[in-house]
């Protein structure tokens, strides 16, 4: 594992490219409502992107698993969707739904990259308390993180509460290192496994990581729709996504992308 440690002129710029991912989240929330489809959504995140001056972080991006790129300037993931959903002029938001949009820029040679779960219209209870908590799970981790504590202390907190509630954490996606690139060292993950105990992470001042927990309604197991892209729950529960890039600092963390 080749963990990068950023300068602060760095993570300044790293700040602008998340100040950019902060604005798109914003204007994306306030234009989510009943009859708007997600392609719209994705229109309106790709030309601030290039009024910016910056390149989408996820359109064109290669799967294995997928016959072609990525298309989408945001990842529009609906109701059961969990990641990777693609946008589409098909796929008009109804009354009630949860929309997770992920959405990351490079700005010069510096990447920016979080995510929110957005209630369109009136939204149940549970699906509430849902967003609710991912939140406040993505809140735990910023609230701990400081040079010198190894990250399975964080996710072991990030999961109880999540399970305390009745929700589950996804295993198959996690977080990341992201610096000059979208995916760098290490995998951040949201849960504590063998794996995680065997080879910790020890937080240092530098750091750069995009924390992004991913909480079902259900059980954690996913599945892939054969689009090779579009990650939805199992069980066909409900899910949401809230992310930050943060820089680890002398005294704690600084969210990049607010």
């Amino acid at each position: 594992m080749a963990i990068t440690l950023r300068s602060r002129r760095e993570i300044d710029l790293l700040r602008n490219a998340g100040r950019v991912v902060a604005e798109v989240l914003l204007k994306l929330q306030e234009s989510a409502r009943p009859g708007v489809s997600t392609a719209e959504l994705d229109r309106i995140a790709e030309k601030i992107t290039i009024e910016r001056g910056g390149r989408a972080l996820f359109k064109g991006v290669k799967s294995p698993y997928a016959r072609k790129p990525f298309p989408g300037t945001i990842c529009a993931s609906l109701n059961d969707q969990v990641v990777h959903g693609i946008p589409s002029d098909e796929i008009k938001l109804k009354d009630g739904d949860i929309l997770s949009v992920d959405y990351g820029i490079r700005l010069g040679a510096y990447c920016g990259d979080a995510a929110v779960t957005i209630g369109v219209g009136r939204v149940l209870s549970s699906n509430h308390k849902l967003m609710d908590v991912t939140k406040s799970v993505l809140d735990i981790a910023i609230s701990m993180c400081a040079p010198g504590l190894k990250w399975s202390e964080i996710a072991s907190r990030m999961q109880k509460h999540a399970e305390s509630q009745g929700f589950s954490v996804v295993r198959d996606y996690v977080g990341h290192g992201i610096g000059t690139e979208m995916h760098e060292d290490p995998r951040v993950p949201n849960f504590v496994s063998p794996e995680l105990r065997s080879h910790d992470i020890m937080l240092a001042e530098g750091m750069i990581l995009a924390i992004e927990p991913m909480i079902n309604a259900g059980s954690f197991h996913v599945k892939m729709l054969r689009d090779g892209w579009t990650v939805v729950t199992k069980d066909g529960k409900c899910s949401a996504h809230f992310e930050h890039t943060v820089a680890i600092t002398t005294h704690g963390c600084e969210v990049l992308t607010v």
